[in-house]
């Protein structure tokens, strides 16, 4: 006799929207339940909360490090910079002037109405912008910095804020306002320059895979969308649950045109004035925003151990009685011998919660954020060496209930590094799996295109085709083409599968494989 099927368990999740049904109110929600960001009452700028901040802390510190073990050196660069030294860079100037916020007084006055205008006579020589991105002052220091062959290569990076006017803002991935790291180089030769291009690449394209744990493609971009004044850019693309691609990462080969505009040049060996070869590379905080849509579920974020602010989480279960004192002193200790450990190479990032209220309500608060182990000890378990462990990627059993595992303390200190290492690899993989399945390999014509992207409502994932690599006039119909569809080029794979056929754009016999998609 068969038997009857088994009804799906409904599980109650943590968040109001699922990615089904709003991926990007469930974004938003995501945000705000992780208490990650909030609106600052300036449009486009965000105040971001100790969580979120923590998670670019955790970027920031381990980036840094990989940035000054290739020989870079941190500086510090203005934010206003002259308008004059863009107009030098008439294609980098074009590329930015419909985003650039530009100071033009530095004095405000009464309008005698009990408000303040710009003081009519405060009105500044010269204008001044607010760092948009900083090649043309960094290369003004440049010019000051290199006469010889001998000073070559300058590695130089900043960690800072930028601002560009947006019109369209979400937190984390398109804000007026953001936070970043922009690498700023000068080379003797474009080889050398090259050379730093493709390792700040690969600096980027590792990070995201190893400590991110967001799969991405490394490659690099077609024409139209270089950087304004590159002679090359070069991206890494992750998918987002919902299909759409995030540019991650870029890393420029600027050619000599930045230095000839702002005069880098040095003496070679031979005595002769050379133009040096430059090269830019940056991320930034919209990272942030992409590992909330690579690993978030609908009960919220959850954070890749490598970059959580707080790696395990214990939580005692206070009653407010005589009791707590020895449930507290049982945490701590256990909380020490956490910390004393190392996960992921450095020392585990151990929290005690002591704050008052109720633990299911703190439990919940802290799954929303994502942290990846969570500890919920009572008066029995400390009395019985045990703990109650909860693995943010495993949250639910298949009966629908949460999935805490009870072991002994001993146990679970003797495992604790490893669990961490395995959600760390576990969540790398689920995104793997997902983005595999979501590219589509059977596309030829630009018929078929339309077709896969037909429903505007659902974005199912990335096209990879060869394509004939057009330049200029016919370049720029391919992409009147894809806007039509709303989709762009991401980028071209490095080592990327040989491609044949022919071009569903031109007709042309194809050179090189591209990904297709809509985007963020």
């Amino acid at each position: 006799m068969n038997q009857p099927a088994q009804k799906p368990v409904a599980i109650k999740h943590a968040l109001s929207v699922t990615r089904d049904a709003d991926f990007a109110a469930w974004y938003q929600e995501v945000i705000s339940e992780a208490d990650m960001a909030e609106e600052s009452g300036v449009r486009g700028c965000m105040v971001i909360k100790p969580w979120g901040y923590g998670i670019w802390e955790r970027i920031q510190q381990v980036m840094d490090a990989r940035i000054k073990d290739a020989g870079v050196s941190n500086c510090y660069f203005p934010l206003f910079i002259p308008l004059s030294y863009f107009a030098k860079e008439a294609e980098h100037v074009e590329g930015f002037a419909k985003e650039m916020a530009v100071v033009t007084h530095h004095r405000l006055v009464g309008d005698g109405k009990g408000g303040l205008v710009p003081d009519p006579e405060a009105k500044l020589e010269e204008p001044l912008v607010v760092r948009p991105t900083s090649e043309t002052v960094i290369g003004a220091a440049m010019s000051r910095w290199v006469q010889s062959w001998r000073d070559l290569p300058l590695l130089t990076n900043q960690w800072a804020n930028v601002v560009r006017w947006e019109m369209r803002t979400r937190m984390f991935l398109r804000t007026s306002e953001f936070l970043w790291q922009e690498g700023h180089t000068a080379h003797a030769d474009r080889a050398d320059a090259m050379a730093e291009t493709l390792r700040a690449l690969e600096m980027y394209r590792s990070f995201a895979e190893d400590v991110l744990a967001m799969p991405v493609i490394a490659g690099e971009k077609p024409e139209n969308e270089r950087f304004p004044g590159a002679v090359a850019t070069y991206s890494i693309e992750a998918m987002m649950q919902d299909g759409k691609a995030l540019q991650a990462g870029t890393s420029h080969y600027l050619g000599t045109g930045f230095a000839e505009a702002a005069g880098i040049r040095y003496q070679d060996k031979e005595g002769a004035q050379q133009h040096c070869h430059t090269t830019s590379w940056g991320v930034s905080t919209r990272m942030i925003g992409g590992v909330i849509m690579t690993h978030g579920d609908d009960d919220g974020l959850r954070v890749p151990p490598a970059i959580a602010p707080h790696q395990i989480v214990i939580l005692p279960m206070l009653r407010d009685d005589d009791g707590d004192e020895a449930l507290l002193a049982y945490c701590e200790d256990l909380r020490r011998a956490l910390a004393a450990q190392t996960a992921l190479g450095e020392r585990t990032r151990v929290l005690l919660d002591k704050r008052p209220g109720k633990a299911t309500q703190k439990r919940w608060a802290w799954v929303k954020k994502g942290v990846p182990l969570i500890l919920e000890i009572g008066g029995r378990d400390a009395a019985g060496g045990q703990v109650s462990v909860l693995r943010r990627d495993r949250l639910w059993r298949e009966d629908g209930k949460v999935n805490f595992a009870g072991q002994a303390r001993d146990e679970f200190l003797a495992t604790a590094s490893a669990e961490l290492e395995s959600i760390q690899s576990s969540l790398h993989a689920e995104a793997t799996t997902k983005r595999d399945a979501q590219i589509e390999r059977g596309v030829t014509t630009l018929e078929g295109l339309a077709e896969f992207f037909a429903d505007a409502k659902r974005y199912p994932g990335w096209v990879e085709l060869g394509w004939s690599r057009p330049t200029g006039a016919a370049l720029e119909a391919v992409v009147q083409k894809l806007k039509a569809l709303k989709l762009t080029i991401r980028n071209t794979p490095m080592n990327g599968p040989a491609p044949a056929g022919t071009c569903p754009f031109t007709g042309d016999a194809v050179v090189e494989t591209i990904y297709v998609a809509r985007a963020y």
